[in-house]
């Protein structure tokens, strides 16, 4: 059964360079057999933060935010594609994180970090573990780091060099780590209620 997989990438900048390995990963999901969708926070132009979804009236809310949280609702797992800006978190990407809280309750979240420089967003990525679990994501233990994402990924999002080569071979375990979390997540979902 293919699971429904949503891509969230954060970059507002004009020169977006991750959006590569956003591209990447929607194809090789894809090409796996899931229904990937691809998220792009500066597409979706949600304000910054000033009140949640859930502090919406019923109905109130903006149309963008309406239909961002049913696709979330509705969707299987999470991959959180980010950068990394001066040892922090790509802002896009957490304000639109930040609109929604359980709408992500019990799934999956995977995290794919990226940077010009050979430390591939590493740090970044350590601090989405924390910011997705509290967030009610179940986090998997598999992430990508990626860097320099001009030599790992073409414009276009297809392997290039040496880095590719790992890119593509660290691809697999991380695409079944999110495979076995997010089945066993929807098996239980579907077995029990969550306790809230």
């Amino acid at each position: 059964m293919p699971s429904a997989i949503l891509v969230f990438y954060g970059s507002y900048r004009s020169d977006r360079a991750g959006i590569r390995l956003a591209k990447y990963l929607v194809r090789e999901l894809g090409a796996r057999g899931e229904r990937v969708e691809f998220i792009d926070a500066k597409a979706v132009g949600l304000p910054m933060l000033d009140r949640m979804y859930k502090e919406y009236p019923k109905g109130d809310a903006p149309p963008a935010m309406e239909a961002l949280a049913e696709k979330i609702r509705s969707a299987d797992a999470f991959v959180f594609v980010t950068g990394e800006y001066n040892w922090g978190m790509q802002p896009g990407l957490k304000n639109l994180t930040d609109h929604f809280l359980e709408e992500w309750f019990w799934r999956p979240a995977a995290i794919a970090s990226y940077s010009a420089g050979r430390l591939s967003g590493a740090r970044s990525n350590s601090m989405w573990h924390g910011t997705l679990s509290e967030m009610g994501m179940v986090v998997i233990s598999s992430t990508l780091t990626v860097g320099p994402i001009g030599d790992t990924l073409d414009e276009d999002g297809n392997l290039a060099g040496s880095g590719g080569k790992s890119l593509g071979r660290a691809f697999p375990r991380f695409a079944d780590d999110l495979a076995w979390w997010t089945e066993a997540c929807r098996e239980q979902r579907a077995r029990k209620a969550p306790p809230y």
